[in-house]
């Protein structure tokens, strides 16, 4: 989203990625139409996950870790660049800046679209904690630190993440940091749109349906419970009407496809709504998302029970115009993105007393349900949110980090122009 506004900004970016035939997500081809024709990409090799799993290992990131030291290693010995940005969730990658910033004096920001290292699942019994949690405990435990104590600047989704590392590794509290989240790109849907024609239909007709896509869990469930609660007791007043509801949780699991756990339909048939509830662990493709998204009458975003996320994709939501309730933490951010930046959103949160979260979640449901689907407007604030905004602040912090690094407070680093 920020690649085709760099170039305003007098930045021009060489980008090195996983070849995405290493990859085991869902393939998008889409999402190149958008970038500048004259991109350099470089794209490195990964180990077979066949051989490394039989270790245990199965994450990209530690699969090419040794393939992205050799690449990079050989553009900068090439070339000469001003800044390395690391912009992914493969967080144990971000140990190599320390060593590129020794070796070749280039300075580095990282970009903490989540948490690296965290304690959230520590005291969280065995059966809600992600696959493999103590090894990538304790793997981001050692990793985290080496990146994080030589790093030029920080870029984040929430304001909690910059300042728990801040306060964690004392040494890169006067670092340069902002808040940046995933932008707003226009284009985006009607790339989707256009090429409808090459994606399943996931919604069923005759229905109301109403979408959620993203990642599941059991810190969502404080947001989806008093939303089942709403519907059992709609369905027990007037099934007639409230059957006409659907929900649709999409792309809940990080596994592989077809190896993910549910975490939300085992709540709807708990709470006896299952009949009107669908989860689809897999995940799906961006593009594909988008397209459902735009397909969908009502939009849904739950929220965790973790006070620090934040919803950093609630954009392409909003762009869509569609009736929207969000039911978030208090503490985060995205309650007052959507706040300020959208009218007619039903906006809720935990803080509320349950039984007025439960009757304001049913008046909502029970417009729907009767085909008053009000669509949302946005506000001029949005514009602050776009891409384009986004991407301008995004160079700023870029600078910052470059003139904090070469003014000697971290040493070993060359400024070029």
């Amino acid at each position: 989203m920020s690649l085709p506004y760099f170039k305003q900004f007098e930045w021009d970016a060489t980008i090195v990625a996983v070849d995405e035939k290493y990859g085991d997500v869902v393939q998008d081809d889409l999402l190149t139409e958008s970038l500048p024709a004259d991109l350099k990409i470089y794209k490195v090799n990964a180990f077979s996950k066949s051989i490394t799993a039989k270790v245990g290992l199965g994450s990209l990131a530690l699969r090419s870790l040794w393939p992205f030291l050799k690449k990079v290693n050989e553009i900068l010995k090439k070339e000469r660049f001003d800044l390395i940005y690391f912009s992914t969730t493969q967080f144990p990658l971000c140990i190599l800046g320390a060593y590129w910033k020794k070796r070749f004096g280039v300075p580095y920001v990282i970009d903490m679209q989540d948490p690296w290292h965290s304690e959230y699942y520590q005291d969280k019994s065995k059966d809600q904690r992600p696959p493999k949690y103590w090894f990538s405990y304790r793997l981001h435990k050692f990793l985290e630190p080496i990146a994080m104590k030589a790093a030029s600047g920080l870029i984040s989704v929430s304001p909690d993440y910059i300042s728990d590392l801040k306060n964690r590794y004392p040494s890169i509290k006067d670092i340069p940091s902002a808040v940046i989240t995933f932008g707003a790109f226009e284009p985006d849907l009607k790339i989707a749109n256009d090429n409808r024609h090459k994606f399943e239909p996931l919604l069923q007709t005759g229905f109301i349906n109403i979408v959620y896509a993203g990642r599941g869990g059991m810190d969502m469930q404080k947001a989806v419970t008093p939303v089942f609660l709403a519907l059992k007791k709609g369905l027990a007043e007037d099934a007639a009407v409230f059957s006409k509801l659907r929900f649709y949780f999409i792309g809940t699991s990080y596994a592989p496809a077809g190896t993910g756990k549910p975490t939300i339909l085992p709540l709807a048939k708990k709470i006896g709504v299952d009949s009107q509830v669908v989860e689809i662990t897999d995940r799906i493709s961006y593009y594909h998302t988008l397209l459902t998204l735009q397909q969908a009458d009502a939009l849904f975003i739950p929220g965790s029970d973790d006070p620090k996320y934040t919803a950093s994709k609630i954009y392409p939501y909003l762009m869509t115009g569609k009736p929207l309730m969000a039911i978030f933490n208090d503490r985060s951010n995205a309650s007052g993105v959507i706040k300020a930046c959208s009218n007619d959103a039903v906006l809720l949160t935990f803080e509320e007393d349950p039984g007025c979260l439960t009757d304001s979640i049913h008046q909502t449901l029970t417009n729907w349900a009767v085909g008053r689907l009000k669509p949302i407007t946005l506000t001029a604030i949005f514009k602050n949110y776009s891409a384009e905004e986004l991407t301008g602040r995004q160079v700023k912090l870029f600078e910052r980090a470059i003139e904090y690094s070469s003014a000697g407070i971290i040493t070993g680093v060359v400024k070029i122009k």
